[in-house]
């Protein structure tokens, strides 16, 4: 492919891209904890189709805002709107059950259950939780675990951890936890995944094959990402557009060489003005 052929698929992809239908809204969110306001009317968007990325200084409110959009903490004003539908509030099972899943910091695995395990446990609806359906429906609760139970292989291969399926999650090392996170999304067919730093305590190898499978899930299979990272190269290479967030709002909106030449982003991140008490 000739350089200027692929000057012209970039700027084709980053303008599909940027006309993709709303798919998040985030507005005027305030969420306190005691004296400190974590949130102050922050407000995001994210476009159906995109890699978004989402930084700021360590307090800035990244991970609080997460945690209102998917319901584990209760926003105290503004809304979320997903999908053209009102989420505001709504218990993290009800926000799962929209298409709109999320990964944590620190991964949360089921530790005593094997790998394959801790997939097949994800999908909702599943006949095998109800009474009646063990008792008088064996074989049609049967024919879902074995659907399950292959869908969480094809997921485990995609990933690359179909040779640990049997491997107690707990075994794992933190960068093969962080795949895990990301397989669990993928028994979910989701709309939207938010991650969490998928880059912290993981190595160069296994980071190579996370960012190649975030890229190939959003070109393939057409799922949109929001990620927080503090890891900038990672995000400037992963994601378009960058959202930056200071003291529990947002700070600007644009493409990774907008932000890189920003001055209130510079001024934000060594200003000084930060603890370190929510990444």
């Amino acid at each position: 492919m000739t350089t200027q052929a692929t000057e012209d698929e970039g700027l084709h992809n980053k303008t599909s891209r940027s006309s993709g239908a709303l798919l998040l809204e985030v507005q005027g969110l305030v969420r306190d904890f005691d004296s400190l306001r974590a949130l102050d009317g922050a407000d995001l968007s994210v476009r159906e189709g995109t890699i978004t990325g989402l930084i700021g200084p360590n307090g800035a409110g990244k991970t609080t805002l997460f945690n209102v959009v998917t319901g584990f903490h209760l926003a105290q004003a503004g809304r979320v709107i997903f999908n053209g539908k009102d989420i505001t509030n709504l218990p993290p099972h009800r926000v799962f059950q929209h298409g709109l899943c999320r990964t944590f910091q620190i991964p949360r695995e089921h530790q005593s259950l094997s790998v394959l395990e801790n997939l097949m446990l994800i999908p909702p609806g599943q006949q095998g939780e109800r009474l009646f359906n063990t008792w008088f429906r064996p074989g049609a609760v049967r024919r879902q675990e074995l659907a399950n139970r292959d869908k969480a292989l094809e997921v485990l291969e995609f990933v690359e951890l179909d040779h640990l399926h049997d491997e107690y999650a707990r075994n794992l090392s933190g960068g093969q936890k962080k795949l895990l996170e990301l397989a669990r999304t993928l028994m979910t067919d989701p709309q939207l995944v938010l991650l969490d730093e998928p880059g912290a305590g993981v190595n160069p190898t296994l980071m190579h094959r996370l960012t190649d499978n975030i890229r190939y899930l959003n070109r393939e299979r057409g799922i949109t990402f929001l990620v927080i990272e503090h890891d900038m190269d990672l995000i400037m290479s992963l994601c378009d557009p960058v959202v930056v967030m200071s003291e529990g709002r947002q700070l600007m909106t644009g493409s990774p060489e907008e932000v890189r030449r920003n001055p209130r982003v510079l001024e934000a991140y060594l200003g000084g003005q930060y603890a370190a008490v929510e990444g």
